[in-house]
């Protein structure tokens, strides 16, 4: 996913690592839920990329960070935020070095931390043009498809969809480890789909929309809940925390299911396409289901 980056194949994105710096985000309060000894017990200290949205960035926009501050409230503690770009090393020297204490989204099953509950589950959405000669298209096996060109993330999950369908001959691959601070490929291939060098976009469930509602040209997101299980196209996302912190991790599992209304209503601002565990989607609507 891109940010597909921090998703199992996915996401995490930033070949440079850059110097991080600590940013208070939010006021300081009076203690809530019993700290473990090993965590941070003066603010709710959060690895976060600089550069990243719709999950976060530098100026304390995206979702992750807000949901940060939702933990942290239920905490009653202030955020502080250790930023560094993802890229290779980013767990050994966030989480690893004690500069902060949990990863607010990472794909569930992924080695590198001890994972929480998941949070949300969401999944590959193609996105074309609403009213165009792809609306109405809900899977990548649709005849439809046949010799479009297609944009997608390099050597992420669509990839081998496509090329099981023999659509990845006409496909463009848009680069995944870049540093986001610089570039941006998901805005650079809704930009292409809008200028009609490429005629649908394959992009990670959060990515596809925030980008497509903010995009000139109305865009379709199609979330696809209809493709072969393998490689898997939906994923669990968790928080990550170090593989000692037991206590912690238990912590914020309490937390998650506390706030799960108000993180749910987040997520859903930013436009991710939210799945239960039927694969149908959730809607804004009270966490209402999709049939």
């Amino acid at each position: 996913m891109e940010n597909e980056g921090r998703f199992a194949p996915l996401l995490a994105s930033l070949a440079t690592v850059a110097l991080a710096a600590i940013v208070l985000l939010s006021p300081s309060g009076a203690g809530g839920q019993q700290i473990p000894d090993q965590v941070s017990a003066q603010a709710l200290r959060v690895c976060a990329d600089p550069a990243n949205m719709p999950f976060s960035s530098q100026s304390g926009a995206g979702f992750e960070l807000e949901i940060a501050g939702i933990v942290a409230d239920e905490l009653k503690l202030p955020v502080r935020t250790y930023f560094m770009p993802q890229g290779p090393g980013y767990v050994r020297n966030t989480l690893g070095k004690r500069l902060c204490d949990v990863i607010i989204g990472y794909a569930a099953g992924a080695d590198p931390v001890l994972h929480t509950n998941p949070y949300y589950r969401s999944v590959y959405a193609l996105v074309v043009k609403k009213g165009g000669p792809l609306d109405g298209v809900d899977r990548l096996a649709d005849p439809r498809l046949k010799g479009r060109r297609l944009g997608l993330m390099a050597a992420t999950p669509p990839a081998d969809h496509l090329l099981e369908l023999g659509l990845l001959p006409s496909a463009r691959t848009y680069s995944l480890l870049v540093d986001r601070r610089f570039d941006s490929p998901a805005e650079e291939m809704l930009a292409d789909l809008a200028a009609g060098e490429i005629d649908g976009a394959l992009l990670w469930g959060p990515t596809a929309g925030y980008f497509a509602a903010r995009a000139g040209t109305p865009l379709k997101v199609v979330p696809l809940i209809h493709e072969a299980e393998r490689p898997a196209l939906a994923y669990r996302i968790t928080m990550g925390v170090r593989h000692t912190d037991h206590e912690w991790k238990q912590v914020l599992n309490r937390i998650l299911l506390t706030r799960a209304a108000d993180i749910e209503k987040v997520l859903l601002a930013y436009g991710v396409p939210l799945l239960d565990e039927d694969d149908r989607l959730v809607t804004a609507a009270a966490g209402s289901k999709a049939p």
